[in-house]
């Protein structure tokens, strides 16, 4: 037989064929990402995607293979072309500007952040712009974004109907690593309905709305995790139970995923196997319901992940299980993923649908089988899953919340159970309650008692001393991560096959948990200023002699700033300065309460009036002063100067729903500590900005505080004026609001300041050198 006339063996090939797709599916996926993010490395990407896979087909003959070649470069190029299209062209330009336009936007999913005490409030939802005008001229097509409302007009945003098409004022800009979006939309104005939704919009806002309202009596936190655990609707979840799912490893269960979906399978597969159909009736009715959870899930910006996720389930299902059959689905899943939405390929949520998908296949089975040497076959199945996925993903989890969690295995472990039932229910509640409304919400209580166990693990979990660890969220972070996962995949088998082993690491992790895990080598002994890892908030620390420190804004959350004051060794506080009275500036003020507090100051601004009672209730017995610009006060070895306090009624606002009077009205701080000085705004945006940079010599200094996180309303003046040669972003990770903006960052940079932010590298301390330099200490 002559060789080109050799029959294709490869599909019975194990050894080479489960591994040629994943290959090729991996080499597309980051070649797309790199054409998407405009990198010229997609250019060898597509190469590499053909070159591989074409090389495999040639030696095994497989037509199969060669095609999937064919649709890898068809993957990448189409990313190509379109990253092109948008990056480059009139709309990739106004977003680079940060131009304003109006424009028409069909509106999908979102989450409201309601008004409290940060007084604005955020609406995100995903979205697909539909035309633009701006400058003269005009844009029409169909391009994925990322909606951003905030202000005042954020209620009216997340009160539209699913898939409303509208039209307004907007600003546009670049999207974040890690966006399914091309472009960013930043409302600026209201909404107005210049198209209804259609059939399909209608019956599925019909449907959540009927899941919310079911819901609505059920106690605690369960109302809004039902719906979140159902079809990804986090339109009400509290935002400190999603930091808490953050800490415990249990925020995939949040959004629609392939979970989702296979659950919901294997429920209509029980059922229409239970009532004796066969053959092709099921592989309909898998069909339909695929078809059903699209629908149901429409405008969530995972259902296309989960639905390839699921369905790689399904087939690895349908094909005993098989490690290889599910690594070609998952390749094939990813394929099509990135063919039908190039975007995808940069999001991190796909990376970790994909990642954990992957981790169940190869490693999910090993680890059960080592296990069940000594245990039962369901608890080493249980344990099994969530050790196997959390390897995988762990490098990408780093990325997002910039922390290792000790406490996930354990609290999937103990959530997974719950899981099942709560979401299975809960979609028949969803069913149920546009027909039966009282039906439903009797229906509900079950997945309710479900959902509240869960809640009730990650807050357990979350408030252990060492759930999570601090961690570099950058790429030598996630490198070592990734390597020390790798390491774990190989020695685990052999070490999970003996129990005594298992005993002695399970009591290592207890203590771990039980305790702040120590940062070697953080804080520098010498620090001068320390910019605190409060999560999406300010709290900065001015050494002011042996134990004491000025605190310039307390951050969200009390137990985060209590953290960071124990790990500087700060016992006493001689002032105690609130920029202004916003939640990610005061809301963790009570952390002083067990610390000697010399005097609090504010500006004459006293709203929020919850926080200012707050305020009240925390230093009764603590003078406070209020200040109006100009004064200062030496504290120990540092001087603490107002340089301006501005009022509300002397802040210009704009009514695009970004601005809020009380951020302009943010004191503006110089504070002169031995060998170095510090600028801090606070909240300042670009219009007080602006008037600041008009000061002068007053604003220059060493070390800054990049004004309201990094946010894109920025004015680059401030920044020149201020000249700074260390720039620090108090951020959190993966925080909801976009900071900081890529280009305040770039603005920053282009003063020749060094950048560091605590997303990325925790607790930031500054500190002289012996040799006059500026030496900073990052936490990880």
């Amino acid at each position: 037989m002559a060789p080109d006339d050799r029959p294709d063996t490869s599909s019975q090939n194990p050894g080479v064929w489960p591994w040629a797709l994943p290959v090729l599916a991996g080499v597309t996926w980051a070649a797309t990402a790199a054409a998407v993010g405009g990198e010229a490395g997609w250019l060898i990407g597509i190469g590499l995607a053909a070159g591989v896979a074409g090389m495999l087909a040639w030696r095994r003959r497989s037509a199969l293979l060669g095609a999937a070649a064919v649709l890898a470069a068809v993957c990448v190029a189409t990313g190509a072309v379109q990253a092109v299209a948008v990056r480059d062209g009139p709309l990739g330009e106004l977003a680079r500007q940060g131009a304003t336009a109006v424009v028409e936007v069909q509106v999908g999913a979102g989450r409201l952040w309601p008004a409290a005490g940060n007084r604005d409030g955020l609406w995100r939802a995903t979205g697909t712009l539909m035309s633009a005008d701006a400058r003269g001229g005009r844009w029409a097509g169909r391009t994925p974004v990322e909606l951003v409302v905030t202000g005042a007009l954020a209620p009216a945003w997340a009160s539209l109907p699913l898939g409303s098409l509208v039209r307004a004022q907007a600003r546009l800009a670049e999207p974040d690593a890690g966006q399914a979006a091309w472009l960013v939309v930043r409302a600026r104005g209201a909404p107005t309905i210049v198209g209804g939704p259609g059939v399909p919009w209608n019956a599925v806002g019909a449907l959540r709305a009927g899941l919310r309202e079911a819901c609505a009596t059920l106690p605690g936190d369960a109302r809004h995790l039902v719906p979140a655990l159902v079809v990804g609707d986090t339109s009400g979840f509290p935002e400190d139970l999603r930091q808490r799912f953050v800490t415990t490893g249990l925020t995939h269960l949040t959004a629609v995923s392939g979970a989702n979906l296979t659950l919901m399978l294997g429920f209509l597969r029980a059922l229409v196997v239970g009532l004796g159909l066969r053959g092709r009736v099921i592989s309909v009715v898998m069909v339909a319901g695929v078809a059903g959870f699209v629908l149901l899930c429409l405008g969530e910006p995972s259902v296309l992940r989960a639905a390839a996720m699921g369905l790689v389930g399904l087939a690895a299902l349908g094909h005993g299980g098989s490690r290889g059959s599910g690594l070609r689905a998952l390749s094939v899943a990813v394929l099509v993923v990135v063919l039908v939405e190039p975007a995808m390929a940069r999001s991190l949520g796909f990376g970790l649908s994909v990642t954990a998908t992957a981790g169940l296949l190869l490693w999910a089975r090993p680890f059960a089988a080592a296990l069940g040497r000594w245990l039962p076959r369901w608890v080493a199945e249980a344990l099994a899953v969530p050790l196997a996925a959390q390897l995988a993903t762990e490098p990408l989890v780093v990325a997002l919340a910039g922390q290792v969690s000790v406490v996930a295995v354990v609290a999937n472990l103990l959530a997974g159970p719950l899981v099942g039932p709560a979401t299975v229910v809960g979609l028949g509640v969803t069913l149920v309650a546009p027909v039966w409304l009282a039906g439903a919400r009797l229906l509900a209580w079950p997945a309710g008692l479900c959902a509240e166990g869960i809640a009730w693990i990650a807050r357990i979990g979350d408030g252990l001393p060492g759930a999570a660890i601090p961690w570099r969220a950058d790429v030598w972070g996630q490198s070592v991560v990734a390597l020390a996962c790798l390491l774990l995949v190989v020695v685990l088998p052999s070490v999970l096959a003996r129990p005594l082993v298992c005993l002695v690491i399970a009591a290592g992790l207890g203590a771990v948990l039980l305790r702040v895990p120590p940062t070697p080598g953080w804080p520098d002994p010498a620090w001068r200023v320390a910019s605190c890892d409060v999560g999406q908030g300010d709290a900065t620390v001015i050494r002011a002699g042996p134990g004491a420190g000025v605190v310039v804004d307390t951050g969200p959350e009390p137990r985060l700033l209590r953290r960071c004051l124990d790990q500087l060794g700060v016992r006493s506080v001689p002032v105690l300065v609130l920029t202004h009275l916003h939640a990610d500036h005061a809301g963790g003020a009570a952390a002083l309460g067990d610390r000697t507090v010399g005097m609090v100051v504010t500006s004459t601004v006293r709203t929020p009036a919850s926080a200012d009672r707050m305020l009240d209730a925390t230093f009764r017995g603590t003078p406070r002063v209020f200040v109006t610009g100009g004064e200062s006060w030496r504290v120990g070895e540092i001087v603490v100067g107002v340089v301006a306090a501005p009022r509300v009624a002397d802040t210009t606002v704009q009514n695009d729903g970004e601005s809020s009077a009380e951020n302009d009205a943010s004191l503006l701080l110089r504070i002169e500590a031995p060998g170095l000085s510090l600028m801090l705004a606070g909240d300042a945006e670009d219009a007080a900005q602006a008037a600041h940079a008009r000061l002068g010599a007053l604003v220059d200094a060493d070390v800054m505080l990049v004004p309201h996180h990094g946010s894109g309303r920025h004015a680059a003046s401030f920044f020149a004026a201020v000249s700074p040669t260390v720039a620090l972003v108090s951020v959190g990770a993966g925080n909801d609001y976009g900071h900081p903006s890529a280009r305040t960052v770039r603005d920053v940079e282009a003063t020749g300041a060094r950048v560091f932010r605590t997303d990325l590298h925790g607790g930031i301390t500054v500190a002289r050198s012996p040799d006059g330099s500026l030496r900073v200490t990052p936490q990880r």
